[in-house]
């Protein structure tokens, strides 16, 4: 076996090169839409193709349970490589809406097999210390997530063209770093058969629906912030004349100093305990949705601008925990699937917040909508609290 201290860097590098693949195409997307001559609308379809890509790709990989019936390595490999080559035919000069649509949805598609597939990799390796594992490994996704806000300053330099280039090669260095030099883990239990029921047994399991449900509240939550970042900078702008943000950059450092919250929860974790930390973290992170009406009628924009920050580090830092509890509360031979089909059910929560949040922006210019987001955080504590001391146990 490979050394220890080798094996997670190299996860969380090839994670990192490989999930860039997943907002390239964000950064870019303004260029997209001028330069095939497309309508408005696209920004959007063309922003939830990928997401409903990773969605039937992970519902697809857990219900034929292919990350634990097949080397989690290779997978990641082959996924690797079809995401990155999806993604560099986005620069056909030839292609049209239904064209990109496809293009972005396979790419999303072929994620499926590399972030849910990357968190059963560290779970083979790291049985003790799994949290803080999955902290670096998610924290890798984070900056992943903030990388096209800075994309979008480097398109005024680079042509857009070479973002994408750029990305695919990344996503094509990641997975061949990853079939090199981390070979199955020692903790990996292979699963012989194609389990067709898969995708609903787990959820018997008392103490793994709990901590399931706990993510999927967390999943309302995250990507709604995330999204809606840079239109809360906007409105408080708007709100104060005086104030003058530089948009992009503010969105990458408030979504990405969550990686930091993710690394730190981690090794939190091995002191509190992983539910524990876990729950504390979506605590922080519903108040902040709770508050956030009050804090836009602040006059301080140092204090708007470190209320963002601090919601950004708490809003991830419980993702990586809640992670760790369903690997550590699936049976071994399903731990690859479990996580899948918990990513999948995520995300696809994901875009049902987003687009409630979308529609009452629609409706109305108040502040309070984001008090919406506390529902999956309030959710997810009944969740995580209802069944605490069966859960306990398997904290560590």
């Amino acid at each position: 076996m490979k050394h220890s201290k080798l094996i997670l860097p190299v996860i969380v590098f090839s994670q990192f090169c490989c999930t860039s693949l997943w907002f390239a195409g964000n950064g870019v997307i303004n260029n997209l839409v001028i330069n095939f001559d497309l309508g408005l609308s696209a920004l959007g379809h063309l922003t939830s193709a990928v997401q409903f890509g990773f969605i039937i790709g992970t519902l697809i990989f857990a219900i034929l349970t292919i990350a634990d019936r097949f080397s989690p390595s290779k997978v990641f490999l082959v996924s690797a490589l079809l995401g990155s080559l999806f993604n560099l035919g986005v620069i056909w000069e030839a292609n049209h809406l239904l064209s990109l649509l496809s293009l972005r949805f396979f790419t999303g598609f072929f994620l499926a097999g590399i972030y849910p597939v990357g968190m059963k990799i560290a779970a083979d390796y790291y049985e003790k210390g799994l949290g803080k594992s999955l902290g670096f490994l998610v924290g890798a996704l984070v900056l992943g997530t903030a990388f096209p806000h800075l994309l979008k300053e480097m398109t005024l330099v680079y042509s857009w063209k070479s973002v994408l280039i750029t990305t695919s090669s990344l996503g094509v260095l990641g997975g061949l770093l990853m079939v090199i030099l981390v070979p199955d883990g020692p903790f990996r239990k292979q699963s012989k058969r194609t389990d067709l029921s898969a995708f609903f047994s787990v959820f018997r399991n008392i103490k793994f629906r709990s901590v399931a449900f706990g993510y999927f509240g967390h999943m309302w939550e995250l990507y709604a912030f995330w999204a809606f970042v840079p239109i809360m900078l906007k409105k408080y702008s708007i709100e104060h004349p005086q104030v003058i943000f530089n948009i992009p950059l503010l969105s990458f450092l408030i979504i990405g100093v969550g990686a930091m919250g993710c690394i730190f929860s981690g090794y939190l974790s091995q002191v509190l305990g992983t539910k524990r930390t876990a729950f504390i973290a979506l605590l922080l992170s519903c108040g902040c949705c709770l508050i956030s009406p009050w804090v836009f009628t602040s006059e301080f924009e140092s204090f708007f601008l470190g209320f963002l920050i601090f919601w950004g580090i708490v809003v991830i830092a419980d993702s990586p925990l809640l992670s760790t509890l369903v690997a550590q509360n699936a049976p071994a031979e399903m731990k690859g699937t479990a996580l899948t089909i918990v990513n999948c059910i995520g995300y696809s929560i994901t875009i049902i917040s987003i687009q409630i949040i979308t529609m009452m922006i629609e409706l109305t210019d108040s502040n309070s909508i984001y008090v919406l987001l506390a529902l999956g955080p309030i959710l997810g504590l009944i969740a995580l609290k209802r069944k605490n001391r069966l859960v306990l146990s398997h904290n560590n």
